[in-house]
C-alpha cells in the first residue's frame, strides 16, 4: 500500500501569534511525500534535503491519519507501520510554511495509500495534519492559517484558537511573489509569543483589512508590526516598496515575501540579490495539495 502527494508552501498575510487569527496564501514551492504502509511496527521517516532533520512531524502525520481514517478505510489491524519520505524545494525553518506543506503532503499521501484521497474532505484532512503538528511541537498556534492555504490553495483566513476557517478566496490576488530568504533559520516554536501579543490591536486591524479583501495592505501592515515585535529588520520591506503591491515578513521569518506585478517584482529581486541569502520569483497558487 503506497501513496504519493504534493503540497505548496505559503506566505503570510497575518501572523496568528498575536490574536489567534491568521491569514496566508499559497505559493509555487512544493513538498512531495511518499508513504508506504506495511505490517512492520512503527513508522520511519526521511527528509531527502536534510538527512539529519527531525522526522517526528511526518511520522506523526501518518499515525494520525491512520487513527482518524482507519474505520473508513476498513484497514486491517496488521497495518501498523511503514515508511514516509519527503522531498522539497521549500527551505526549512524559513517562514515559508515548510512544516505545513510537509504535513499536508504526508496526510494526503497516506490517504492515497488507503485509497481514500479522491473522496476526502480536504479541510478535515488538513486538521489531521494540524493536530500532528501540535503533537510534534513545531507550532505554537496550530498553524491552521498556513496549513489551510497550503491544502486548499488561494488565500485563507482562520481562527486558529477554534480551528475554524473564516474565509477561503481562490482569486489570484497577486499572481507573482518575490521571496528573500536570509541564510539563518527561525523556528516558529521559538518565537517570542508575549512580544507578539503586545501588538494585538495592530493584528486586529490587519484581520479587518484581510477580511475586506485588502490583502496587499494587510500583509504590509502585518510585516512592519511583526518585524517590530520579533526584532527583525524592516529594511528588506523598505527595499520592496513602493514597487511591490504588498510585502511582509513571512511567519516569524527570516523570509520576506512581496507580491505584485512581475516586472515590478524583478526590480525588487535585483535589490534583494545584493543581500546574503537566496532570492526567488515564483507564482502564487490558487490550487492546493494534490495526489500524484
Amino acid at each position: 500500500m503506497d501513496g504519493r502527494a504534493t503540497a505548496p508552501a505559503a506566505g503570510t498575510i497575518l501572523n496568528a501569534l498575536a490574536t489567534g487569527t491568521g491569514a496566508a496564501f499559497a505559493i509555487d514551492l512544493e513538498t512531495t511525500a511518499t508513504v508506504e504502509l506495511d505490517g512492520s511496527e512503527g513508522f520511519s521517516g526521511t527528509v531527502e534535503s536534510a538527512p539529519d532533520a527531525d522526522t517526528t512531524l511526518i511520522e506523526r502525520c501518518v499515525e494520525r491519519t491512520l487513527e482518524h481514517y482507519r474505520e473508513a478505510a476498513d484497514l486491517e489491524e496488521s497495518v501498523q507501520g511503514g515508511t514516509v519520505a519527503t522531498e522539497s524545494d521549500v527551505p526549512l525553518a524559513s517562514g515559508l510554511k515548510s512544516s505545513s506543506a510537509a504535513a499536508n503532503a504526508t496526510v494526503l499521501a497516506t490517504l492515497d495509500a488507503l485509497g481514500l484521497a479522491d473522496d476526502v474532505d480536504q479541510l478535515e484532512a488538513c486538521l489531521v495534519g494540524v493536530e500532528a503538528a501540535r503533537d510534534a511541537g513545531v507550532t505554537v498556534t496550530g498553524a491552521l492559517d498556513d496549513a489551510s492555504a497550503s491544502m486548499l490553495g488561494g488565500v485563507t483566513i482562520t481562527d486558529n484558537t477554534e480551528d475554524r476557517l473564516l474565509e477561503h478566496d481562490r482569486s489570484d490576488f497577486a499572481r507573482h511573489a518575490a521571496i528573500y530568504t536570509p541564510p539563518e533559520q527561525s523556528f516558529s516554536a521559538d518565537a517570542d509569543v508575549d512580544a507578539c501579543k503586545r501588538i494585538d490591536s495592530m493584528a486586529d486591524l490587519v484581520a479587518e483589512l484581510a477580511l475586506d479583501g485588502r490583502y496587499t495592505e494587510a500583509m504590509t501592515v502585518n510585516g512592519f508590526a511583526f518585524c517590530g515585535a520579533l526584532e527583525c529588520s524592516t529594511q528588506p520591506m523598505l527595499e520592496a516598496l513602493p514597487d511591490a503591491a504588498g510585502v511582509s515578513l513571512s511567519g516569524t521569518g527570516p523570509s520576506y515575501v512581496a507580491v505584485g506585478d512581475r516586472d515590478a517584482l524583478e526590480t525588487v529581486c535585483e535589490r534583494w540579490r545584493d543581500r546574503p541569502g537566496t532570492t526567488r520569483l515564483v507564482r502564487t497558487r490558487t490550487d492546493g495539495a494534490t495526489t500524484l
